[in-house]
This record gives C-alpha cells, structure tokens and sequence, in this order.
C-alpha cells in the first residue's frame, strides 16, 4: 500500500482514537476492515449486527465468524423493517426510511452500553449514482470514517488483503429489499423467495455473486460479470427451473449484463 493510501487510514485511526465506539457491523470487508481499525484505534470497541428478514441468515453466520476472527464482542438486535409502512411499500427512497431506522437502532445501542461514538462502513465508492441511506445517516450524526478519508473499496480491500482478513475478497452484499423494483410491495414471503432462490442459484451453480430480482412472478437472475458462463449448463438450468417452481416462481430469466450495483435504479430520472 502506497503512503498517500496508508494516510488515508492513519485519518480513520485518527476518528476513532481514544472513542468508545460502536461499528455498525454486516461482517463483509467495510464493516470487518473498519472494526479492526478501531480495535487498534479506539479506547473499546463493540461490534452491532441488526437481524431482519431482509438480512439473510448465511450473512449473519458470516458476521458471527469473522467477529470472532476478529476477536472483538459481537452484539445483535432484532428489527422488523417492513413493520414500517413507508419501507414496505418501496418507494424510490425507501433506503432513507430503512437507513433511518438502523440509525436510530445503532444509536440506541450504543447509548444502552455507554459508547460515544457510531460509525458504518460506507466508503468513497459509494457516494455515486441514488443513494438516499447515505442522506439519512448523515442526518443521524454516524459517522462514516472510509467516505470522510476518501477511502474507495478497492483501497480497503488492499488493506484487508495485507493484514490477512477473511473477507478481503468477498462480494458485495446488499440487504434483500434491494431485489424488489421500486412500488412494489415488500413482503416477508417474497423475501423469502428472493433468499431461497439465491441460495438455489449458488448451490447448484457454484457462483460467488448472486442477485435474484424480483418481478411479479418472473425471478431475474444476476451473476457476476465473470461467473456468467458458469449458467450455461442444460442440467443445472433445468435443475434451477425446478426450484425456482417450488420456492413460488412460475419463470426464471437470467440477466446477460451480469451483476451490476444498483441494477434497480436502471430507467430511474436523473
């Protein structure tokens, strides 16, 4: 890592010194990177895991893991999102009403254990195209230390790389009320689809990167860009077609541009 880089970390370290601070914490490289700068930065740290049905649970045994491979203390609240009317109806913003809650959920925690400072994950790479979370948060006061310091992902992936976290490599994750197009109603049944399908889609195909779009009765399937030739398998196809029946779908379409961030804000105005 270059010296302009490692300044860039020195700034996180430099937010967290000394601080008693609570890390919202999903266990994917953002959140797992920023815990261990305030392991080494700030006076404690405790690590905070909202579970809900749009969270999956393959993500929260993720979360679990890699706090213990970071040996740091690993709380978990329970949230129903779609409790939420606003959240449930999916409108274009509905990141705000979701981000608004978990910020309330994480302050609330951390003045419940007596910490005085909340941060998250989100990084410089993130600032880009519709994301009214980001909006929410701010106005919450966390703090977001890898965007303040213009840190972008493919710099903390390099820092995790070097000090050896499991998780320096692996996909992005984004909550499962992302699957929906926006206006269509979020419920926990069709969650539910979406998840079981994704987990369809990684068992039979062995992809990393997976997204299962939600279309009425029609699942649109997104894969990485590189993973795309892993579909083309008569067997295995018919074998998703069978599961994707039985989870609720009548039709499976897989997308041929791949995964791509924000694939549900295509069309959306400027």
């Amino acid at each position: 890592m270059d010296d302009i880089v490692e300044q860039k970390f020195d700034r996180v370290r430099a937010m967290l010194q000394g601080r008693r601070v609570l890390v919202a914490f999903s266990g994917g490289v953002d959140s797992a990177t920023l815990a261990l700068l305030s392991k080494e930065s700030a006076s404690k740290t405790v690590l905070l895991t909202v579970l809900s049905i749009t969270y999956p649970e393959r993500e929260i045994e993720l979360a679990r893991r890699v706090a213990r491979e970071l040996d740091l203390p690993l709380e978990t609240v329970e949230v129903d999102e779609l409790e939420n009317e606003l959240m449930a109806k999916n409108p274009v913003d509905r990141c705000y009403y979701c981000k608004s809650e978990l910020s309330r959920v994480w302050l609330d925690t951390a003045d419940r254990l007596g910490l005085d400072l909340v941060v998250e994950g989100t990084n410089a790479s993130d600032v880009t195209g519709h994301r009214p979370g980001a909006a929410a948060i701010e106005e919450a006061g966390i703090l977001s230390p890898f965007r303040k310091a213009g840190i972008t992902k493919e710099e903390i992936r390099e820092f995790a790389r070097e000090r050896g976290l499991s998780v320096a490599d692996r996909p992005s994750m984004a909550c499962l009320a992302s699957r929906f197009p926006y206006g269509t109603e979020i419920t926990e049944e069709r969650v539910r689809m979406v998840d079981l399908l994704e987990q369809a889609v990684h068992e039979i195909f062995g992809v990393e990167t997976v997204r299962a779009r939600f279309h009425g009765d029609v699942a649109r399937i997104e894969v990485g860009h590189d993973e795309r030739v892993k579909l083309f398998d008569e067997a295995k196809l018919d074998r998703l077609t069978e599961r994707a029946r039985s989870i609720g779908f009548r039709y499976v379409a897989i997308d041929t541009q791949g995964y791509r961030t924000g694939s549900m804000d295509e069309g959306l105005e400027e």
